[in-house]
């Protein structure tokens, strides 16, 4: 053996802790110098923007003749990218490829394509258009993985993650009734976009069928964009809990009922909006409430409204602390409505449990934005995701670039070329570390 090698070795050997090391399993290198092509994607989503478009946003709410038209427009995209395209059960698209381990559990990476009304041209299209913009640099480069690898553009996310559920089994019956944005139940709409409710049981991937889920979007918040961070790594999807708040007092004539002798539902309304704020502030972190609509009846300025119909929502990446401030929040309204001659009922129509995502992939996002030589934060999620229903039966992933502004579900919204361009990079490199074995 060559004297210098020889030496080399045994200073290895005595800088080793006791028991030796484990290094981590690489991406091959010809696979760390992969790169997607940014101006083909920006074109992309830009092309994408053009289903829904109007004067006032984009208008692609799901099972719209846009959404149906938009989708269209991607799966043309995935087929482009040479990937083998379905729709399932619950209207999802999945774009397969395969890999070199056919037994080997697939890993699934996308977001979605509907918008809020009025919303913007980014929510849920970067993550769709570069995971497809991934499959087609993978098809270019001729780079076969072990895994199979699926594209996943999830149906009508915005109308409550209706499509992941399907996917993860739990979509209800009772939710399949729901009258859409669209103005089509829920069933009808999966339906129209050739999905079959009646079948929803095939579209369930169970624990153990995906090796991991990994999601790319726009932050929809301004902590990147203020402090010049390319890439964030996300820890957990928050929790969100929605109450229907009805609040009955008496309406009467606005003119002749004395002050102390009304029982003014909206004056017990308002009390309870300050409520909402008051606790949830009471507490240190970064939980919030929200009271996001509100409707007094009869509504005529000279009658005292006799009914309130109010939403509550909490959102918190920890389920017990939603819990303790709903159940504050309730004995809030208890009292209010003991004090204001009204009484409140609160409904549960809508949850979402916190989900938080696998410290793996976490760092696996960490170390491919630090090969790619972009600056990165730890950060949660504000806003509700398929990921959330993903990471109950795998581990799940999920990476930010920044929103300029903060600014969200709104025509304003705007993620800039090169932060998007850089999101894709991340989600390919860690695509491939997930693949060469970093969940292991």
């Amino acid at each position: 053996m060559d004297r210098r090698v020889f030496l080399r070795n045994v200073l290895l050997a005595s800088a080793l802790p006791p028991g030796g090391v484990t290094w981590p399993r690489l991406v091959p290198r010809q696979g760390r110098s992969l790169r997607v092509t940014g101006d083909r994607l920006n074109r992309h989503l830009a092309e994408l923007s053009a289903f829904g478009r109007t004067d006032t946003g984009t208008n692609r709410v799901a099972y719209s003749d846009a959404d149906r038209d938009g989708r269209a427009y991607v799966t043309g995209l995935m087929r482009e990218a040479g990937l083998d395209v379905r729709v399932d059960a619950g209207a999802n698209i999945i774009g397969r490829r395969a890999g070199r381990d056919a037994a080997a559990p697939p890993i699934l990476f996308g977001s979605h394509v509907d918008s809020v009304p009025d919303g913007g041209n980014f929510d849920g299209d970067v993550g769709s258009l570069s995971a497809i913009e991934v499959a087609q640099t993978l098809a270019e480069s001729r780079t076969v993985t072990r895994h199979p690898l699926e594209v996943a553009v999830f149906s009508n996310e915005e109308g409550g993650l209706v499509g992941s559920k399907a996917m993860v089994g739990e979509l209800t019956g009772a939710e399949l009734d729901v009258v859409s944005r669209s103005g089509k139940t829920i069933r009808d709409g999966i339906r129209f976009l050739g999905g079959d409710p009646d079948r929803l049981a095939t579209a369930r991937r169970a624990r153990g069928d995906l090796a991991a889920y990994v999601e790319l979007h726009i932050e929809q918040g301004g902590t990147l964009d203020e402090a010049g961070i390319n890439i964030g790594v996300v820890e957990g999807i928050v929790g969100i809990r929605d109450y229907e708040v009805t609040i009955e007092g008496f309406a009467n004539h606005a003119g002749t009922t004395p002050m102390d002798h009304r029982r003014d539902a909206l004056l017990a309304a308002s009390q309870l909006v300050l409520a909402v704020n008051r606790i949830v502030t009471s507490v240190p972190g970064r939980q919030v409430g929200t009271v996001g609509r509100i409707q007094a009846f009869p509504g005529a300025p000279n009658v005292i409204p006799g009914r309130v119909v109010m939403t509550v929502e909490i959102r918190d990446l920890s389920a017990e602390k939603i819990d303790m401030l709903a159940r504050q929040v309730i004995a809030e309204g208890e009292r209010i409505g003991t004090a204001t001659g009204t009484t409140m009922s609160f409904r549960l129509y809508s949850e979402n449990i916190p989900a938080l995502t696998d410290a793996r992939a976490q760092r696996l996002i960490a170390q491919a934005a630090d090969g790619l030589g972009l600056t990165h934060r730890t950060l949660p999620s504000g806003a509700g995701h398929d990921a959330q229903d993903l990471a109950r039966i795998a581990p799940a992933g999920m990476i930010f670039v920044p929103s300029v502004g903060g600014i969200s579900h709104s025509p304003r919204e705007l993620s800039r070329p090169a932060d998007i361009t850089n999101g894709a990079n991340v989600l390919l490199q860690s695509v491939l570390a997930i693949d060469a074995g970093g969940l292991e």
